[in-house]
């Protein structure tokens, strides 16, 4: 017990390690505190990040390796059920409160989701109208990045996003980490409706699948480091499975109606609701493996359309990898979810070496996602055509 326990304290120390690491890509024309203890520290913290990056990435990439190898020792002792539901529930709060307080180090769309609220709450106008460029004498575009965009989400975000924006009366820090705060405690709430869920459906794999939803390097990267508004639209979608699991039919459509006016992307799942409905009316039991392999396949359409629409994202595998969740003993899933995910934190590696300012970064990422994609795919059709493999549970 003792060494399990000195276990889960290097992974905490491993995850405070993201947090301190975050600081060193605070951006240079941001200025998050006034403290002359902060200011020294961030310029610090910031040498290392923009003049220093072979030492930069080296860090990042000690930090990284020791998250996916505590990840796969997470899952191999879920296997095993040696993994304690008790450690779950300490494990998963130490880790929203630690990085919940990091820098968006890796995107600059959290800055877009309150420059968005903030033309709404503090110039009065229609962000589906006026982007961040009409308003030139604005503080904030000094470090934001898209600012030519008129605001591409839906509704929901707003209802979300105004009411923070208006508690934190227009003084950057506290909007920050309220908007940080908000889309934190959707990742939380994710977890534990993965646990909830797997637990009526799948009490056997109810630790597995929770882990591996909630330790995967990459969603704690995009959903509690960059935070993406993608888990809003993720806990959302979740709680409308959850209440369509409850029999809870009106407030189940309620979550997913507004999970899609988030960010649209879980659209795709209304042909999923209706098939489940069709297997109640006709008095058939649900094949809910079967049921959460059609939701991953039409949430890679969804990837695919955004794709198509303007460029792939590693954000974009949030929506996957929550389906693959529920199925994640399938090795067929797993093990591609698995690489997929090594290949876009290895992104993240590439930018904090060169940022995404440098010439050559687009090619060296689109080779990276081609390789990563191609890999995925391979190695999910070699699995699924081996059936001794692909099915052990």
């Amino acid at each position: 017990m003792k060494r399990i326990n000195l276990f889960f304290s290097f992974y905490i120390l491993t995850v405070v390690a993201l947090f301190i690491f975050s600081f060193t890509q605070v951006d240079l024309s941001l200025t998050l505190s006034q403290a002359s203890f902060y200011q020294s520290l961030q310029k610090s913290l910031q040498y290392i990040g923009f003049f220093q990056r072979p030492l930069s990435v080296l860090i990042f990439s000690i930090i990284s390796v020791l998250l996916f190898v505590f990840y796969l020792a997470f899952l191999y002792m879920a296997k095993k059920e040696k993994f304690k539901l008790s450690s779950l529930k300490i494990l998963v709060p130490l880790v929203f409160v630690i990085l919940g307080f990091s820098y968006n180090a890796f995107s600059y769309d959290l800055f877009n989701y309150i420059f968005d609220a903030k033309i709404l709450t503090h110039y009065s106008q229609n962000p589906y109208l006026y982007k961040p460029t009409d308003f030139v004498n604005d503080p904030m575009l000094n470090f934001m990045r898209w600012t030519h965009r008129l605001y591409p989400y839906g509704p929901s975000w707003l209802v979300l996003t105004v009411p923070l924006s208006y508690i934190g009366l227009n003084f950057f820090l506290p909007t920050f980490f309220l908007f940080k705060a908000m889309i934190g405690l959707t990742f939380l709430g994710s977890v534990y409706l993965v646990y909830k869920i797997s637990k009526v459906l799948f009490p056997k794999n109810a630790i597995f699948n929770t882990i591996f939803f909630a330790f995967n390097p990459l969603i704690l990267i995009e959903g509690l480091v960059s935070s993406h508004n993608d888990f809003p639209l993720i806990f959302f979608a979740l709680l409308a499975i959850y209440l369509l699991i409850q029999k809870k039919k009106s407030f189940s459509f309620a979550a997913l109606l507004f999970s899609i006016g988030v960010k649209f992307s879980t659209v795709v799942l209304i042909p999923v609701f209706a098939l489940v409905l069709y297997f109640e009316k006709i008095k058939k039991n649900i094949p809910w493996e079967n049921i959460f392999l059609l939701s991953l396949g039409l949430s890679l359409f969804a990837v695919l359309l955004a794709t198509l629409r303007t460029t792939f994202q590693p954000w974009y595998l949030i929506f996957p990898l929550t389906m693959s969740a529920f199925v994640a003993r399938k090795a067929y899933v797993l093990i591609p979810s698995f690489i997929a995910s090594v290949f876009m934190v290895l992104i993240y590696v590439v930018y904090v070496f060169m940022t995404d300012y440098a010439k050559e970064y687009p090619s060296i990422i689109a080779n990276i996602e081609y390789v990563g994609l191609s890999v995925v795919a391979i190695t999910a059709l070699v699995l699924l055509l081996i059936p001794k493999v692909s099915t052990k549970h």
